[in-house]
């Protein structure tokens, strides 16, 4: 097993420590610091981004070729931490209860944890495995000052760890899965814009889990959280799905043929698009639908007719009465908006 002893001040120098017993190389760019490694001890990376507002993002992308013990020492650097595994799984107990068994996040898995000041919290990572995590890390008194100005709209027991400045409890929240989480995650990874724009689209980004975690966190408490008797590998066929759709968009998908490629009945695929999308599978494939168009109509030289049959409608009149009820514009007013725009910044 590697065992990596971390009892820094800050992300940064977090990564520092984990690169002096794994090896690999920092580097940086548009304010995105990543490690690197390919060795006998691991391959991947771990990125990381500081923000202004007393939040950080630590994002693992790495495969570790043997047990990881990671002992984090909270002495000089205690932050809220809310967990997220997009691939893979870890686990995690409180240093100081040593008779405690090492309790798992799993994939997809909404967890919320910090320790008191001087405390020990053990990080463990499996051999062999894939592991994409995402850390949002939050330093509770530049956070107060910054962004918490309607802690009302928190929940009492999360409201008292923000308020928690001095770091004298500890908390453990392990929620139910979210892979509405994932979809945002996965966002973070597509942006492909650069320099201070780029870091200002992830930044949104983080903000939006950030508030994704403490909204599900409130409704489980409230006992107000998403019933379901689904189960995660269901899920997880759904999103799987979901993705097909979007990659293949003119097809004419059904109910039944769904239900037949994925073993699931047509009632568990409405539960789950219902879920995990807010939308009917009908009201999905729409949806998905209008979205590319919108894209086709800002970004390329098609006209209506030719963006029309690209996603699989027949009617330009039916496409243009949904588009402009999504959208406000008529496809031809969008179309001649996104002109002006152009004119004017020429």
């Amino acid at each position: 097993m590697i065992t990596i002893e971390v009892s820094a001040q800050d992300t940064a120098e977090s990564v520092e420590q984990i690169r002096q017993v794994i090896g690999g190389e920092i580097t940086e760019r548009w304010g995105q610091y990543s490690l690197n490694v390919a060795n006998e001890r691991a391959t991947g990376s771990i990125r990381f981004i500081i923000f202004e507002w007393g939040v950080s993002l630590l994002e693992f992308d790495i495969t570790f070729s043997d047990e990881v013990l990671m002992k984090v020492d909270t002495s000089e650097f205690n932050p809220i931490n809310f967990y997220y595994c997009l691939e893979g799984y870890c686990g995690h107990k409180f240093g100081y209860q040593p008779e405690d068994k090492i309790k798992i996040m799993e994939q997809f898995q909404s967890v919320i944890l910090t320790n008191r000041d001087g405390g020990v919290s053990d990080r463990y990572f499996p051999k062999d495995v894939k592991i994409s995590q995402t850390v949002i890390q939050v330093r509770r008194k530049p956070f107060l000052r910054k962004r918490l100005n309607q802690g009302e709209e928190l929940n009492k027991q999360l409201y008292r760890v923000f308020l928690d400045t001095d770091h004298e409890k500890i908390f453990a929240y392990y929620g139910s899965y979210n892979l509405k989480i994932a979809e945002v995650i996965s966002q973070i990874k597509k942006v492909k814009a650069k320099g201070m724009v780029r870091i200002m689209m992830i930044e949104g980004f983080v903000y939006q889990i950030l508030s994704m975690h403490i909204l599900q966190h409130n409704k489980e408490v409230q006992n107000k959280g998403p019933q379901t008797n689904l189960l995660k590998r269901e899920l997880k066929a759904i999103r799987k799905y979901a993705k097909k759709i979007e990659k293949n968009i003119a097809k004419d998908f059904s109910l039944e043929e769904i239900s037949a490629e994925t073993g699931l009945t047509q009632a568990k695929l409405q539960e789950g698009f219902k879920l995990l999308y807010n939308k009917t599978v009908t009201e999905y494939i729409r949806h998905a639908r209008l979205e590319l168009a919108r894209d086709y109509i800002a970004n390329t030289e098609m006209n209506i007719s030719e963006v029309v049959y690209s996603i699989g409608f027949t009617s330009r009149s039916y496409f243009s009465k949904i588009f402009k009820e999504k959208y406000g514009l008529s496809p031809s007013e969008f179309k001649n908006s996104k002109r002006s725009v152009e004119v004017v910044g020429q």
